[in-house]
């Protein structure tokens, strides 16, 4: 029937300032139409969109402490990874040089970060270059010996394809190990590493992983892209708890918002700065003649509910009626800088 039918819209915006890195320089999007129930003057929904981008041209990326800013979203594959890459850096810094979470001197708060690149592409391949990309070369300041890193994969075919990866190119500070098969004697492998990530993790191993962040205290863990939504963590029961202590260091989701005669595109945002967590503030921006520019700012994690009155209000002044709001979850996979 006609009426199932998906409509893709995709736009890209372009930079008029030659001096733009990039000749895209702005976020592009895809949109995708399908049919709601009216039955409120304006609602919401979520929605979940795949689209792989391919990235075949080496960049070269600048500084790490230039490439970040607080409240810049990023506008390439590249960049939102070097991104990421700095805020896990310095956050994991200041705990992995702290000689007290070493010594357990007394009872120290565990430190948890969270950090998500929302890529569609889920396969194998793509994931296991996604940890490369990131984990490869991060650059961890720590004194005396090197960083070692235990990436948890949630299946053995996305272990089997990380250590393939990482082999590719000698990585010696990696370890690579399948949640489900953790055991007592898998105790060596992960008392001997220094910080452990969660990567692509499934809310069935929600209790292991609990178990494992405790094995480990006081380490540092990560989590990095986790496979629920945010909404879904308050269904969690005792275990939301535990997925709540997890701080978020880097995060962004684009949306979009949909009235009669107009819409907006945008992006939530979080992104800490220097290792500092206190204070950073989730970042609502807003496309505004082709550039992204702040309109609001959250000290928690907003609801979508919250952001549609952000976008509604905005949208008001040009629209009588918002007919919807969603988020676009594979952000990464729209942004690009290549024409």
């Amino acid at each position: 029937m006609a009426s199932n039918l998906l409509k893709i819209h995709l736009q890209t915006f372009r930079s008029t300032n030659p001096s733009t890195p990039f000749p895209v320089a702005k976020i592009l999007f895809q949109s995708l139409s399908f049919p709601t129930e009216q039955h409120h003057q304006h609602q919401y929904h979520v929605s979940f969109f795949p689209q792989q981008l391919p990235s075949k041209r080496k960049i070269s990326p600048p500084p790490l402490q230039s490439s970040l800013s607080s409240s810049t979203p990023p506008t390439s594959r590249e960049d939102a990874i070097l991104q990421a890459k700095t805020c896990l850096s310095t956050t994991l810094e200041k705990p992995l040089n702290n000689p007290k979470l070493t010594g357990k001197l007394k009872k120290q708060k565990q430190p948890k970060f969270r950090v998500e690149i929302p890529v569609i592409d889920d396969s194998p391949a793509s994931l296991s270059q996604l940890a490369f990309d990131v984990f490869g070369d991060i650059p961890i300041k720590r004194k005396g010996s090197p960083v070692k890193i235990l990436i948890l994969w949630p299946n053995p075919t996305l272990t089997e394809a990380a250590i393939k990866t990482f082999e590719l190119h000698s990585t010696n500070h990696v370890e690579h190990m399948d949640i489900s098969s953790i055991t007592n004697e898998s105790n060596r492998i992960l008392n001997s590493s220094d910080v452990a990530i969660f990567l692509a993790p499934e809310t069935s191993q929600l209790a292991v992983m609990k178990t494992v962040t405790e094995t480990l205290y006081p380490k540092p863990i990560v989590i990095f892209n986790p496979k629920w939504a945010f909404e879904d963590e308050s269904s969690f029961g005792g275990l939301s708890g535990f997925v709540g202590s997890f701080e978020v260091i880097y995060s962004f989701m684009g949306l979009e918002v949909r009235g009669v005669l107009s819409k907006r595109k945008g992006v939530v945002f979080k992104c800490v700065r220097d290792g500092v967590l206190s204070g950073e503030k989730w970042t609502v921006l807003v496309e505004e003649e082709g550039e992204m520019k702040v309109v609001s700012r959250f000290k928690a994690r907003p609801a979508i509910g919250e952001v549609e009155n952000v976008l509604y209000n905005l949208m008001a002044i040009n629209s009588p009626i918002t007919k919807s709001a969603k988020f676009l979850r594979g952000l990464v996979s729209n942004v690009t800088g290549k024409k």
